[in-house]
């Protein structure tokens, strides 16, 4: 039998989505419902264990992690790249990792709840409804504003195609920006810089790597409009998270849609969780019943196809 360790399940989801009795004679799963408080910790807890189950960029999977757990041969994240993974170190101790389909929709939906959500004074207006108060704050249009995305992939296009049904303007800027398929969604092709000056709202959809890490910082952050917004869906170290802090208590912005930060999840005494014009939530962009299922399922395929040395969904 298969010793099957289910990383960082905060919800408790894998036990409501998968018959685990169904599986009892090939794996024995455990479920891990809260981070490990350190690489040692982990390394403690998952030394007997052969196969990982693990949601995307939650518990790190370095090199010094999986040198130190000898019985670990396969490993099953969430979605088909996992940059908390150490690829080269997996290859010299032969662990085969795969993959899974994620679904785009639900963090191209999750922007604009974070859009509508500062437009419209949501989290201040929920509170004070609760608090016994009516009508407290005078929200703003999208109609005829400027939507600046910094990104135009798939859900980058997604939140382009919304915007242009609320009557936006819609503008993308990013390093390989194709220009055939913004013209095809009209989307008008800018400069990183006139984006950030013209844009009502700036919404960040890019793939995190070396060339956008502080791709937003203080030098960005002062030529944005004093009355505009920006909506970070994609990965926390593309702001520089001091800079936007900064920011913010300089209210040199009129505020920030934030569903993933630097370090997660968030410290409880981080200062963004103390600023008024700032709307947080604990990174569940991808957070949906039909991606948790497709993931679980999938992560069960996958596993069962290395055994009979067909692996499935390879990420090399």
């Amino acid at each position: 039998m298969i010793k099957v360790a289910v990383l960082d399940d905060y919800q408790n989801a894998f036990q409501q989505i998968v018959e685990v009795e169904k599986y009892k004679d090939k794996f024995d799963f455990k479920v891990f419902n809260e981070p490990f408080l350190d690489e040692n910790e982990a390394i403690v807890q998952l030394e007997k264990f052969e196969s990982l189950f693990i949601m995307r960029e939650r518990t790190p999977i370095t090199k010094f992690f999986i040198e130190n757990l000898p019985k670990l041969k396969y490993i099953m994240t969430s979605g088909m790249r996992n940059n908390a993974i150490d690829l080269e170190a997996t290859k010299k101790k032969n662990i085969i990792v795969c993959g899974t389909e994620i679904n785009s929709n639900p963090a191209a939906e999750i922007t604009w709840a974070l859009i509508l959500g500062l437009y419209r004074n949501m989290k201040q207006e929920i509170d004070n409804m609760f608090q016994g108060y009516w009508q407290t704050t005078i929200g703003f249009e999208l109609k005829g504003k400027m939507l600046g995305l910094i990104g135009l992939g798939k859900i980058g296009t997604q939140v382009a195609k919304v915007a242009k049904a609320f009557g936006m303007e819609v503008c993308a800027w990013s390093e390989n920006l194709n220009l055939s398929h913004a013209n095809e969604v009209g989307v008008l092709p800018m400069s990183k810089e006139d984006l950030l000056k013209n844009s009502d709202i700036i919404s960040i959809h890019l793939v995190l790597g070396e060339r956008y890490k502080n791709l937003i910082t203080k030098k960005e952050l002062d030529m944005m409009k004093k009355t505009a917004f920006l909506i970070n869906t994609s990965r926390g170290p593309i702001i520089n998270e001091n800079d936007l802090v900064e920011c913010l208590k300089d209210e040199k912005i009129a505020g920030v849609g934030l569903d993933v930060f630097d370090k997660e999840p968030l410290a409880q005494d981080h200062k963004l969780r103390f600023l008024p014009n700032a709307l947080l939530l604990p990174h569940i962009g991808y957070v949906t019943a039909e991606n948790y299922t497709k993931f679980y399922h999938q992560m069960i395929e996958n596993l069962e196809g290395c055994l009979k040395n067909k692996p499935l969904r390879i990420i090399s």
